[in-house]
Order: C-alpha cells, then sequence, then structure tokens
C-alpha cells in the first residue's frame, strides 16, 4: 500500500511517526504487543509510545525490567507462538545483553524448524552517537545484525521512511531489526494522513545529480545533504541515495546511479572494518567496475571507540566537510 499524491499530508516529529505506526498496527492487529524499558508509564524515554498504555492497555504495553536478555527472549518465545511482539531497546548498545536471542533464536528459527515456526518480531530503538554519551553508548551496529542471514535491517532517516517502514516491519513475518536515532525524534517532516507502506529492501534517490552518487542512510545522511548543497555553488551535482534497508539492500539502485555519475561516495556512521560500505564497495567493483571513473571513496568514523571529549567527538564523526573532500578527490579536483 502506497499512498497517492493526491493525499493530504501532515507535519509530525519522528517520535510522533513511530507512534503512530506502532498504534495503528495494533488497532489493526490484536496479536501486536510493545515490551521495553519505561514503554508504557514513562510514555517511552524518548517519548515515542506516548498514550500508548492509555489506549492499549498494560497487557499490550508491557513495562519490562531492566533485564533485555529475559524480555528480548520472552518476545521471540511469544513470536514463536503466534504473537507479533515490538521490542524497544533504550539503545541498541542495550541489545547486545540479548543479542543471543537474536542471533541465535529469532533468526534461525525459521530454518532450523523446517518452516514449522517463524519469528515475526520487531527489535526497535537508537543506534549510533547522539552527543557526549561516551563510547558503550555510542555504536552502529548494522553491519553486525545485517550480517546475520534470517535479519532484516532498517535504518531509517526522516518521518516518512520511518512510518511505512516501520509499519512494514511489524506486518513481516520475519524478524527485522529497525534502527532509530536519539537526534532525529524532534526531527519533523511530512507524512501523508492516510495509511502507507513503504516496502522493505527499496532504497529512495533523495536528490538528483549527475556528477557523483552518495550513497548514506540514517541521521549521517544528513550531512550529505550539507555537502551536496556546497558542492552545488560550485557546479559540482551530487545525487544522493538513501539505502533506507541495510539488509535486504537494494542493490540494483546504487549500480543503476553508479552507471549514470560513474564516481560513488559511501557515507556511514560505523567504524570501517567489515562495514556496510564495505560490502557496497565490493558489489559496485564487482558488478559496474567499468562504470566507474574513479575509485570509491567511503568516509567512516574513526576506528577508535567514540570518545567523550566533544573536541575528539567531532574530529571522530563523519562530517559535511569530509563529504566535499571525498567527492572532490574522485572528481580528481584540487
Amino acid at each position: 500500500m502506497h499512498f497517492q499524491k493526491t493525499d493530504k499530508m501532515k507535519t509530525i516529529q519522528f517520535r510522533e511517526a513511530i507512534c503512530e505506526a506502532m498504534s495503528e498496527e495494533m488497532r489493526r492487529d490484536e496479536s501486536i504487543f510493545l515490551i521495553g524499558e519505561e514503554v508504557a508509564e514513562y510514555n517511552g524515554a524518548y517519548k515515542a509510545s506516548k498514550g500508548m498504555l492509555d489506549e492499549f492497555g498494560p497487557k499490550r504495553v508491557i513495562d519490562s525490567p531492566i533485564a533485555e536478555l529475559g524480555f528480548a527472549g520472552i518476545s521471540v518465545g511469544s513470536a514463536m507462538n503466534g504473537n507479533r511482539p515490538i521490542v524497544e531497546f533504550m539503545t541498541f548498545n542495550f541489545s547486545l545483553v540479548g543479542i543471543d536471542q537474536i542471533i541465535n533464536n529469532a533468526a534461525k528459527i525459521r530454518q532450523m524448524s523446517g518452516g514449522q515456526l517463524n519469528c515475526p518480531i520487531v527489535f526497535r530503538g537508537p543506534t549510533g552517537s547522539a552527543g557526549q554519551l561516551g563510547a558503550t553508548h555510542s555504536q552502529s551496529f548494522e553491519n553486525w545484525f545485517a550480517n546475520t542471514p534470517g535479519l532484516k535491517v532498517i535504518v531509517p532517516s526522516n518521518p516518512y521512511d520511518a512510518k511505512g517502514l516501520l509499519k512494514a516491519a511489524i506486518r513481516d513475518d520475519d524478524p527485522v531489526i529497525f534502527m532509530e536515532s536519539e537526534q532525529m525524534y524532534g526531527d519533523k517532516g511530512e507524512v501523508p494522513e492516510g495509511e502507507y507502506i513503504l516496502p522493505i529492501g527499496v532504497a529512495d534517490i533523495k536528490r538528483e545529480g549527475k556528477d557523483v552518487t552518495i550513497v548514506s542512510f540514517g541521521k549521517i545522511i544528513k550531512e550529505a545533504y550539507k555537502a551536496a548543497d556546497i558542492l552545488e555553488k560550485e557546479g559540482i551535482s551530487c545525487e544522493i541515495l538513501d539505502m533506507r534497508t541495510i539488509r535486504p539492500m537494494d542493490f540494483e539502485a546504487i549500480f543503476t546511479s553508479v552507471k549514470k555519475t560513474n564516481r560513488l561516495v559511501i557515507l556511514e556512521e560505523a567504524w570501517p572494518f567489515a562495514s556496510v560500505s564495505s560490502e557496497i564497495t565490493y558489489q559496485v567493483q564487482e558488478n559496474v567496475f567499468d562504470y566507474l571513473d574513479a575509485p570509491i571513496k567511503r568516509i567512516t568514523t574513526a576506528d577508535t571507540p567514540a570518545p567523550y571529549s566533544p573536541v575528539l567527538l567531532e574530529e571522530w564523526l563523519p562530517n559535511a566537510n569530509d563529504v566535499v573532500k571525498a567527492v572532490k578527490e574522485v572528481m580528481y579536483i584540487k
């Protein structure tokens, strides 16, 4: 189900888009419930479940103990028995406590049961850095989860994509990792008044261009927009492709754009080793190498734990200037 251009649009915050997606699906299907730390009485750590306890009650909006292994495991078992849980991690850094349940149970039960059991479950919460939160609260694990067969991984960058993709994730019969950002919950954007669903695994061209392709996803894509504005003033036209889904990844969209621009820069908020950008680089050189007019450039965080110091953190994170520099390198501009 897609919205028509004639649909009336409204402007809401990212957190409201998340709340609307969950609430609409819970009204439609009584097997869906939300569980996590502070999702009920407190209306969510980031107010992404505001009002849901009042509407759906404590049996469907459940405050959990601080025990990710426990409530992730309970939810996986519940999904295997016919329910469709939405599990909120206060941050995906905390998912590591329950990662055995995600990797070894949710992702594998369909295959290991010979198709007798499936696990329709969504694990959602913030990913990446959110300011001065220290090394253990500033990590991006998209590539970790995307490395696991059986999981789908979604990282939206705006309210419209977030709502449409979260509704698709909740309806999916496989486990889905849905990664947000603390620094995007207050972002505002237009979404249709009516119901709409976006397909999982389809990238979106956010900005048309002809000189270079910039591939990104999640909140860091904002730096690509800033860079594209700077470069446009210098006569360089950037095409920005938002992957939206990390697994399954829309490689064809990347290939099509590279065939058009002949240059590729990848922007990612994660460590460089075995990153999502590493896989994209391999796929592009394997499938459309002859279309490249320059080596592929990727931009990642520094290969260290995230620093707490604001000065060091600014150096650690990719920014628009890094993107401008990379684009000029692939354009052979000094």
